[in-house]
């Protein structure tokens, strides 16, 4: 596990601190700006989940190796272990990730997906906790998170145009789109921190382009015909579906990316697992907007909790 090298220091210095304070805010923005996916297939709910997701992907793709080829002077090309473990996981926490979220959106809505993706950080701390701060530490933290997606799971309004056969298909779909991300989480932050040589700028721009690769071959065996994505184009979904491929791909992945490489390589794997809850945060305030409606009281409460689960979770790291 990555976080088993990790050695826990209780006291910070000036320096570390700051350090520390940035890796925070990085990974609530990436937080921030991933909440969107959730939203994002209800925006457009007549595009094919395969060809948004493919078009989200190669957006990425094409903004990293822009990223690259501009700065190909001062920044270098991986070589083949690097481009290799770019491609596998770019698999795991995009193009395989969130391919089977969007599906999962699609057969039981955004409350259930975006609850269940949410307890990644339950899991992550599990198997990211460093060596050294006590399990009680984490404890609160941990308590405060499953009563909040308990909260939420229980009072959630459901999404009554679906089906039963769609709704369990829709949450299988989601524990596995959890299992894909878990995994990244864990694999993402231990090869960082094999590798320090690589900024989080570089190691962003391999998986776009790996990724980018991937939403082409996405597309290719499983997208729209050419001719049903150019008359999808051409259509009164047409712009709507360029704007939010490049607003997903650029946003949602490249600088998403950046944000969580740089809080993987300053923070804990444990730490940043409780991050990930302000995706869900995030997400339910979009769903919430999206829908122009207030949250029930359980939901705000369900939120509360996830509040003060980062924050305990935060306090217990320091």
């Amino acid at each position: 596990m990555s976080g088993r090298t990790d050695i826990y220091v209780p006291a910070l210095d000036a320096a570390a601190a700051r350090r520390w304070a940035v890796g925070i805010a990085c990974g609530l923005l990436a937080g921030a700006l991933w909440g969107l996916v959730f939203v994002a297939p209800r925006m457009l709910p007549g595009v094919p989940s395969v060809d948004l997701t493919a078009g989200r992907f190669v957006s990425y793709g094409a903004m990293a190796a822009l990223v690259m080829l501009l700065g190909l002077r001062t920044r270098r090309l991986p070589n083949g272990r690097e481009a290799l473990a770019a491609l596998g996981l770019s698999v795991l926490g995009f193009t395989g990730y969130y391919l089977l979220l969007v599906l999962a959106v699609r057969d039981a809505g955004t409350e259930m997906p975006a609850l269940i993706i949410g307890t990644i950080p339950v899991w992550v701390m599990l198997m990211g906790k460093p060596q050294g701060l006590r399990w009680a530490a984490l404890l609160p933290g941990l308590v405060l998170t499953v009563a909040g997606l308990a909260l939420m799971a229980g009072g959630r309004s459901g999404a009554p145009s679906v089906d039963g056969a769609h709704w369990g298909r829709g949450i299988a779909l989601s524990v596995a789109a959890l299992a894909c991300w878990t995994a990244f989480a864990v694999l993402n932050a231990a090869w960082l921190r094999r590798n320090p040589q690589v900024s989080a700028t570089d190691w962003a721009n391999w998986l776009g382009v790996a990724t980018g690769v991937g939403g082409l071959l996405l597309w290719s065996v499983a997208g729209s015909a050419p001719a049903q994505l150019s008359a999808l184009l051409q259509g009164p979904l047409g712009v709507g579906f360029v704007v939010l491929a490049l607003a997903l791909g650029i946003g949602s992945s490249w600088l998403a990316t950046i944000l969580w490489n740089i809080a993987s390589q300053r923070l804990s794997a444990s730490l940043c697992g409780q991050l990930i809850v302000s995706e869900t945060l995030f997400a339910l305030v979009y769903s919430f907007l999206w829908d122009g409606q207030w949250p029930t009281l359980a939901q705000a409460a369900a939120a509360l909790l996830f509040t003060l689960g980062i924050l305990a979770s935060i306090k217990a790291h320091r």
